[in-house]
């Protein structure tokens, strides 16, 4: 029986990319892989990078529309798979709740954002204890929302305030590479003059976690440029 750690390791290298060639790159490996191997959990990996595909190139090339609505149709099979196994699920609804998110961008139906709210609340009563999953992928769709969506807005905070207390009581929570996001994104967040001290700490974190530039260092290092300046 699979857990949580299983199917982490095995989807990482489908999920949060920050190279575009590397994404491009992967994604026919990715369907191939499907297409040779229809497996369930090559489906799930499709439609993760599907997901990645409509985050990072969706809205800047005709080439990749409709990827977000590929990926929730795909991922909303697996959700309701009889045969799908519960570890496996943080990942589905958190990436099906993103998804819908992205349909609405792309198309203009904003029912579709109350629909994967109320996924995402779904996703972290049930899981957000065990992964930080559920509330990563709300509070990243959260604090890019139209201002006008305040009160969903101002969940990123709570969200990601959540995964660095969680994490500090359990090491095993999250990894090296989402905390580096995680930090940039509180600081992100919190750009007023009295949060400064905790969130240039959170910055340094960010990019000592990430000797490599293969998560948030570089946007770390560009906030913590630009608070030093206004300092």
């Amino acid at each position: 029986m699979k857990t949580l750690n299983d199917y982490q390791i095995a989807l990482d290298d489908v999920m949060e990319f920050i190279d575009n060639d590397l994404l491009q790159a992967k994604l026919p490996e990715v369907e191939t892989d499907y297409k040779e191997n229809p497996s369930l959990l090559n489906k799930v990996r499709l439609g993760i990078i599907y997901h990645e595909v409509a985050l990072n190139l969706g809205f800047f090339s005709k080439q990749y529309k409709g990827y977000a609505q590929k990926s929730l149709t795909i991922l909303s099979e697996c959700k309701a798979n009889p045969e799908t196994p519960e570890a496996l699920q943080p990942f589905i609804l958190s990436y099906k709740a993103s998804a819908m998110a992205l349909v609405a961008g792309e198309t203009f139906k904003l029912s579709l954002i109350g629909k994967s709210f109320k996924l995402f609340e779904t996703a972290i009563k049930k899981y957000g204890e065990v992964h930080y999953l559920p509330e990563f992928m709300r509070g990243s769709v959260a604090e890019n929302l139209p201002w006008f969506y305040f009160n969903k807005r101002a969940l990123a905070k709570i969200d990601f305030e959540n995964i660095i207390r969680k994490e500090a009581q359990n090491p095993e929570y999250a990894s090296w590479k989402i905390m580096s996001f995680v930090y940039w994104a509180w600081a992100k967040q919190h750009p007023q003059r009295k949060y400064r001290a905790q969130a240039i700490a959170y910055l340094q974190k960010a990019i000592e976690l990430d000797p490599h530039y293969l998560a948030g260092r570089k946007r770390s290092e560009e906030l913590l440029s630009q608070f030093t300046i206004e300092n």
